[in-house]
């Protein structure tokens, strides 16, 4: 019936636990409704924000062997999982634009306190607690986290043809300058990035100067 009331988790009648954690569930699905600016490696579209953090989890739990110091796989995977929900609110905001990444941390905060809220306290804490040291990138678990954020991307940009570097002129001296400084946290990423470059230079993918940025 038209007019008929759509249904909602408190229909379930669940109980208050289960229905606050199904609530946070529910509301997250947004998250693949956020669209980044990074092709899928295929080339055929770009991918979402919910698909990049799946991506992540696998890296983190494929790559970790790599980091220096010891890590808490499971933690970074929850981590790289939750890192981005906050574009849910505060939509995605490319690399190489530093001003704007700057400037979004207030709506990304207010996002956090939003989302994780709708949890029960104690899994709010917890997921609150994680999400704030991503941000930090202090912990070798949040280096970790944000070494393959940007490992991930870069990958998917070289074998791509670096269509969406060329499509905005971004140049090898700015892919070093916003990437190194965290992919060199894990050595073998940094190799993996300067690889990348001189690959992707040599190909002509690359200007000298920068045009209006990418992802």
């Amino acid at each position: 019936m038209a007019d008929a009331k759509p249904p909602d988790i408190a229909d379930l009648d669940l109980g208050a636990r289960v229905e606050a954690q199904l609530r946070f569930l529910v509301a997250i699905d947004a998250l693949k409704h956020v669209q980044r600016r990074n092709l899928t490696i295929d080339g055929s579209r770009l991918e979402n924000s919910a698909e990049h953090s799946w991506h992540l989890g696998l890296f983190a739990r494929v790559l970790a062997e790599h980091s220096l110091a010891p890590v808490d796989v499971d933690r970074t995977v929850t981590m790289v999982l939750v890192h981005d929900i906050v574009e849910i609110d505060a939509g995605d905001t490319i690399v190489y634009d530093t001003e704007a990444r700057a400037a979004k941390l207030i709506e990304e905060r207010a996002a956090a306190d939003r989302l994780f809220a709708l949890l029960p306290l104690d899994q709010a804490t917890v997921l609150r607690q994680v999400w704030d040291e991503f941000c930090a990138g202090e912990s070798p678990e949040a280096e970790l986290a944000n070494a393959v954020d940007r490992l991930q991307p870069l990958l998917q940009n070289f074998l791509t043809g670096g269509q969406r570097w060329r499509d905005h002129g971004i140049s090898a001296e700015r892919i070093l300058a916003v990437n190194a400084p965290v992919t060199d946290a894990i050595p073998e990423f940094g190799v993996i990035l300067r690889r990348i470059v001189a690959l992707a230079s040599k190909q002509g993918w690359l200007p000298e100067d920068d045009g209006d940025g990418a992802p």
